[in-house]
């Protein structure tokens, strides 16, 4: 009982990770090689940082597969969740946090807790078995050295991917004169989340000028080595949106429906760029989908054409870097152990899914098992017809690791329910029996494993 589970790496699921072992009275120890070794990305030695989007997005437990996620996380205790909730901004019917109040209260919670420790340092090479249970959660920017251990102890070809950061704009470099808050369908049930987004409109000359911008912008060159490394599909730059057709962002982040230009509501817009409120202060709000590799100078000419922002200020530019993940269908066995290291577990984004609260939750599942595998007591896998049980199910063996790429939470990785309850329903009544389901069936799961 007192040897304690090592996490390598404090990011979003490490820091899930040992929450959840702590609270089962299970030591740990973190390790994080910030700020000995730093990153592109990073600007601070919290763990839990947020490096793009401060976006959890949709809230929605009823009808949306990632706030069904939400739900369970927060039915499990889920430190990041809690610290979310306490450090949330309007945001519509999503879920968006002050970035840098919420990993400060996260670092404090844990490094205040008895049974953490946190090693700062990096680590080099796969933990000796002597380590005992060990959570790999590394994240999208493993350290060079750790990967080329990792693929020695695999002997996989590494997959990777490019993932581009969203820019972020000071507030009162916004002309309100053409921007207005708004909500998309005025979603949310105060004043302030129906009026939690920023929006520019487009006529369709501006828009095609814009187009013509992106499309003609420089880019970042790629090394050699990065030249083949494919997109996440839904993490793509704007400008390859853009190449895959005129019209792809008007029907993607720019799509101008649900919204009405007070400054002229007899005119809808051809197109709507959105930006988000980053921080509790109302001081700096992202461009909404706007990830993107075009060279710093490009970017600045390119967004001085949508209306609102022509002399908009920076506080971050847009940014692309490499995301490295392993092949868990291959390399994982169903309780995300290393199938020839069953003392190694793979949580967070390298496990091969995407986004915050999808690697949280993978901290939070592989931080019970470790606890649970450390006892000799081993837990029943999580019903697949959880968002839970659906994620692990497809990192694990799930999907083909032939053409495995890092996935999203979402509903076609549940088993269907149309035959439940009987009939076929429509999408709004589907997608309830979905998260009544997986309610029922991860309360049923969490009960057991306690």
């Amino acid at each position: 009982m007192s040897k304690p589970i090592h996490i390598i790496g404090g990011g979003m699921a490490g820091s899930e990770a040992a929450w959840q072992a702590v609270q089962a009275g299970q030591p740990v120890v973190i390790h994080e090689m910030r700020p000995e070794v730093g990153t592109f990305a990073h600007q601070t030695d919290n763990l839990a940082e947020l490096v793009c989007s401060n976006s959890f997005r949709s809230d929605d437990h009823e009808a949306n597969a990632v706030g069904l996620l939400h739900w369970e996380m927060r039915a499990a205790g889920s430190l990041i969740m809690e610290m979310a909730e306490k450090h949330k901004l309007p945001a519509g019917g999503a879920l968006a946090v002050d970035r840098e109040p919420f990993a400060q209260a996260v670092t404090e919670r844990l490094l205040n807790h008895p049974l953490v420790t946190l090693e700062r340092g990096e680590v080099t090479e796969i933990p000796p078995q002597d380590w005992g249970q060990t959570i790999i959660a590394t994240g999208p920017l493993t350290s060079s050295s750790l990967a080329q251990s990792i693929l020695a102890v695999t002997d996989e070809s590494s997959l990777a991917f490019f993932d581009a950061i969203a820019p972020i704009v000071y507030a009162d470099s916004i002309d309100m004169s053409k921007a207005w808050f708004q909500s998309r369908y005025d979603k949310g049930e105060t004043e302030e989340e129906r009026t939690a987004y920023l929006n520019c409109p487009m006529d369709k000359e501006t828009y095609e000028a814009f187009i013509d911008a992106l499309l003609n912008s420089g880019k970042t060159e790629f090394k050699d080595w990065e030249k083949d490394t494919p997109y996440f599909d839904g993490c793509l730059p704007i400008e390859v949106m853009a190449e895959r057709g005129r019209e792809t962002l008007r029907f993607g982040p720019m799509k101008p429906v649900g919204l009405t230009n007070p400054h002229q509501p007899d005119v809808k817009p051809y197109a709507v760029v959105q930006l988000r409120r980053d921080n509790a202060l109302g001081t700096l709000f992202n461009i909404v989908g706007f990830q993107t590799k075009m060279k710093y100078g490009e970017q600045a000419a390119a967004f001085a054409l949508i209306p609102g922002l022509e002399n908009a200020r920076f506080a971050r530019l847009g940014g692309i870097h490499r995301n490295t993940f392993i092949n868990s269908p291959r390399l994982l066995d169903h309780q995300m152990r290393l199938k020839n290291r069953p003392d190694i577990r793979f949580a967070g984004q390298i496990s091969g899914v995407e986004g915050y609260v999808e690697s949280a939750a993978m901290g939070l599942l592989a931080g019970r098992l470790a606890v649970a595998d450390a006892r000799g007591a081993p837990l029943d896998p999580v019903p697949q017809t959880t968002a839970m049980g659906a994620l692990v199910t497809h990192i694990t063996g799930g999907a083909d690791a032939k053409t495995f790429q890092p996935m999203n939470v979402n509903f076609g990785l549940f088993p269907p329910v149309d035959n439940v309850k009987g009939g076929r329903r429509n999408r709004k009544d589907r997608y309830k029996a979905y998260t009544d389901r997986a309610k029922a069936d991860w309360q049923g799961w969490l009960g057991t494993g306690r």
